[in-house]
């Protein structure tokens, strides 16, 4: 995306610029691309070049709320390498995606609040050099995608997104931390349910389909929050009647605090209002109609009670830094963006509810 001179060489030293094919990608992909290291005034010896991907975190500890960069994927794409004075050398590189990668787009549009980079280091003598970042465009699959259209039919608008520290009861993750989609509901909801998130967790054979919706009290019921969960193939998960299935979901959680019937239209196949605007299909085959049958799905119903602390359906909260579940997360990492574009996105600080 950009040069970066590398500060352990001085002044004259390489520089580091890496390009990716294409900016844009989905959850399992792979990234390709190539590190293009421009030799400076005098000889370099490099002793590795590794390529990680970092996204932005939210953890709680105690009753502090923290803001961090997390590392959760990183590899070694090169290594010993002598760059002679004035020097190009390019070094082709693919970067999987884990399947559990945070969205950060729907369509042309940018979910607010996230984002995913391609970080690049440059061990030199040992020690690693702050090198390239570049983002990357994290579209959902075809069946994520699918779960959002639904969210689009039944009326509900995009609020924000972000990426919690922890895991999530009952659901299986290689990553210790899961993203959470908010959604404003649809005015039929009003006064009973203040937002629904969502919460994908994918692998490369099935999707996990996370709802918690956060219910308003009343003069003769409790708040609190209400749980579905969902599992399928993700061929099953593409053809699902998502719109009936969220919206029998809902009407069951809102049934409990009163007497409504939940209505929602169909919206044209490739537009999707929750988001603002038109969300066209990207890197895959075109979706099938609305109303195919739904089979083979796993469906856990709701359940509902108080909120016993952050998240979604029992966590165990990761810390605001140090080594969890395979990522590396705190200050150090953060050191990487400082003077970078999108710095901004990655600033580590605490916050207050």
């Amino acid at each position: 995306m950009f040069k970066r001179m590398l500060s352990a060489f001085g002044v004259g030293g390489p520089s580091v610029d890496t390009v990716l094919d294409s900016p844009h990608a989905t959850p399992g992909q792979v990234v390709t691309g190539q590190v293009h290291i421009q030799g400076g005034s005098a000889d370099a010896e490099i002793g590795q070049i590794v390529l990680s991907l970092v996204t932005r975190v939210e953890a709680e500890h105690g009753d502090h709320e923290y803001g961090g960069t997390a590392e959760f994927h990183r590899v070694v794409v090169g290594h010993s390498l002598r760059v002679a004075p004035g020097q190009l050398v390019s070094v082709p590189f693919s970067l999987p995606l884990p399947w559990e990668t945070p969205i950060t787009a729907v369509g042309s549009a940018h979910l607010h609040g996230m984002t995913v980079g391609v970080h690049t280091e440059l061990v030199v003598a040992g020690a690693p050099d702050k090198g390239d970042l570049d983002p990357i465009a994290v579209h959902p699959l075809p069946a994520q995608e699918r779960v959002l259209d639904a969210f689009g039919e039944l009326g509900f608008r995009f609020r924000r997104a972000d990426v919690e520290m922890g895991r999530l009861h009952g659901v299986p993750q290689d990553i210790g931390f899961y993203q959470e989609i908010e959604f404003v509901p649809p005015a039929q909801f009003a006064g009973r349910i203040n937002e629904v998130e969502l919460t994908f967790v994918a692998n490369p054979h099935e999707l996990y389909v996370v709802l918690e919706a956060d219910k308003r009290g009343g003069m003769f019921s409790s708040g609190g929050d209400s749980f579905g969960h969902f599992r399928l193939s993700h061929q099953d998960a593409v053809h699902a009647d998502w719109t009936g299935l969220i919206g029998q979901w809902l009407s069951q959680v809102a049934e409990r605090g009163g007497h409504s019937a939940f209505g929602g239209g169909y919206a044209e196949h490739g537009h999707n209002p929750a988001f603002g605007g038109h969300s066209p299909e990207y890197g895959h085959a075109g979706y099938p109609q609305h109303g195919y049958p739904q089979h083979g799905y796993e469906h856990h119903g709701y359940e509902h009670h108080e909120r016993r602390g952050p998240g979604v359906g029992g966590i165990v909260a990761g810390a605001a830094a140090g080594f969890v579940g395979g990522m590396v997360v705190g200050e150090v990492l953060d050191e990487v963006f400082d003077g970078d574009e999108g710095g901004e996105d990655f600033a580590f600080g605490e916050f207050e509810e």
